[in-house]
């Protein structure tokens, strides 16, 4: 294809996962010009792999990292009102431990979790009697008191795919499963070579290049003619997770403290199941192929097994998951220490196009984080607009004052016809698209083969047109968490009739 021919873009981005997908939406709610690409499918590393908080990090603070924790909790106050649908507010228990920090320390630390962001929103925190039987703590009677507090819980792969989908809808072309190859500076501008999922090779032009490629940002910087040479900047740290059968009643997560200085949540998850994280564990690995350890499920189980009355073994974990944290090296020789703040690093001159390599970072700054990219790249853009995000609702989260269950409420009465539990998770993945989905229907008969745990073919045909799914586990571990509930048989159904059904 001759030259004149390439298409040209202002932004080409390489990562799909939230801040790609972050920097996508902002910069093309800017008038630019955006091409993204992701070698898989969105979400499918770091960003699906989360503890499913919205949070100031209250551990940040031990670290003296109070700038992320104020910026955390800002952006957690302004994520709630973008998508009602997918974040939604939890209280968190964290008990007193006598032989770790003092409940004086404790004390502070949350005062100043309440007031260093101005929360408006959440209820402050409170101390609690567990000897209280009203508390119906599931807590070893040795933890008398505790400390209540506000934190979010959020859909972290859907909040992904809800930014790509509104990117799109603002003109971006994003194209999962599309893997960057190369790239070479020529004059002013970027040439940038990409495969499509057919094998071939595809050429654009852009502006500027943004190397958001999460664990891979270091290997895909050797794509590129980086003019400082400075490479390995990223420490990769693994982060695991396990999900058992619900430990207890309620909607209450907890935070509980190690003895090695580490914090592991228990969170209600969908209902039926408790999840428990994180670990904190050096990794030098293929991204791709990073999987729980047995060392990691014993430690997650041990920690909890402490804290709660019910013993947690191994043999109860009913699914696992594992991610890399892609933090930028700041020299610390604990993995748990290093920060959680991102850097930006640029590389540019005068006369040739900018690189811009993003490290670190955590869903809750994700939008704050493509706002400062985009600042930083501002000189070679400078027909872009203004910032935009902060006020703008995401895909569905254009929920009236942000009442979800009111909204909810009002889905019942249009969609009497629906089982609550299915309608109720269906709202809280689309929101108000939700109505794009079941529009006219009056019956269930009118949503299509039935694949298991309330998954039909209308939902599923909906998430390959508008969202890219294109494979059983798009749908079931990205777009939704039904892997858990949908058998092996189920499963292989989905995938038959997607196979049969792709464009």
């Amino acid at each position: 294809m001759p030259e004149q021919e390439l298409k040209e873009f202002d932004v080409f981005i390489i990562g799909g996962g939230i801040n790609g997908v972050g920097i996508a939406r902002d910069a093309a709610g800017r008038g630019l010009k955006v091409c993204l690409v992701e070698q898989n499918d969105l979400a499918s590393a770091t960003s699906s792999a989360s503890s499913k908080l919205i949070h100031g990090g209250l551990r940040y603070l031990e670290n003296y990292e109070f700038h992320l924790v104020r910026e955390s909790l800002q952006e957690r106050e302004i994520l709630m009102a973008m998508a009602p649908h997918l974040i939604h507010p939890m209280r968190f228990i964290l008990p007193h431990h006598a032989g770790l920090r003092p409940a004086f320390i404790l004390r502070i630390g949350l005062w100043l979790y309440d007031h260093i962001g101005g929360r408006k929103k959440l209820p402050a925190t409170k101390t609690l009697n567990l000897q209280n039987p009203a508390e119906k703590s599931p807590l070893k009677p040795e933890f008398k008191k505790a400390f209540e507090y506000s934190d979010c819980w959020v859909d972290d792969s859907r909040l992904v795919v809800a930014n790509a989908v509104d990117a799109a809808k603002r003109g971006a072309a994003i194209l999962p499963r599309h893997r960057f190859v190369h790239a070479e500076k020529d004059g002013p501008l970027w040439n940038v070579e990409y495969i499509t999922p057919s094998h071939t090779r595809e050429r654009v032009r852009c502006k500027v290049v943004i190397n958001a490629a999460g664990p891979w940002v270091d290997l895909v910087q050797e794509h590129l003619p980086v003019m400082s040479g400075t490479v390995n900047n990223m420490r990769l740290v693994k982060g695991s997770h396990i999900v058992v059968p619900k430990l207890y009643d309620g909607d209450r997560a907890f935070t509980f403290q190690g003895s090695d200085g580490r914090v592991v949540f228990a969170i209600p998850y969908r209902g039926a199941y408790t999840l428990i994280g994180t670990t904190d564990v050096p990794y030098e690995g293929d991204p791709a192929r990073v999987k729980i350890d047995a060392k990691e499920t014993s430690y997650l189980c041990a920690l909890a097994s402490e804290y709660f009355s019910t013993t947690i073994s191994p043999e109860q974990v009913v699914w696992a998951y594992s991610g890399v944290r892609p933090l930028y090296d700041d020299g610390e020789k604990n993995a748990s220490k290093t920060t959680r703040d991102y850097v930006l690093e640029l590389e540019a001159d005068h006369e040739t196009p900018p690189l811009l390599s993003i490290y670190g970072g955590k869903v809750t700054t994700y939008r704050r984080l493509a706002e400062d990219a985009l600042e930083k790249l501002a000189p070679y853009i400078p027909h872009a607009h203004k910032t935009w995000t902060s006020g703008t609702s995401l895909p569905g989260g254009d929920i009236p004052g942000g009442d979800f269950e009111a909204f909810y409420r009002e889905m019942q009465e249009n969609y009497a016809w629906l089982s609550p539990v299915v309608l109720r998770r269906m709202c809280l993945a689309y929101g108000t698209d939700v109505a794009q989905i079941l529009h006219t229907s009056r019956a269930v008969g009118e949503l299509g083969v039935h694949f298991g745990a309330g998954l039909y073919e209308r939902e599923v045909a909906y998430l390959m047109a508008q969202e890219w799914a294109i494979s059983a586990d798009d749908v079931l571990w990205r777009r939704s968490k039904l892997g858990l509930e949908l058998s092996a048989a189920e499963q292989k159904t989905l995938a038959n009739w997607m196979a049969a059904h792709q464009p």
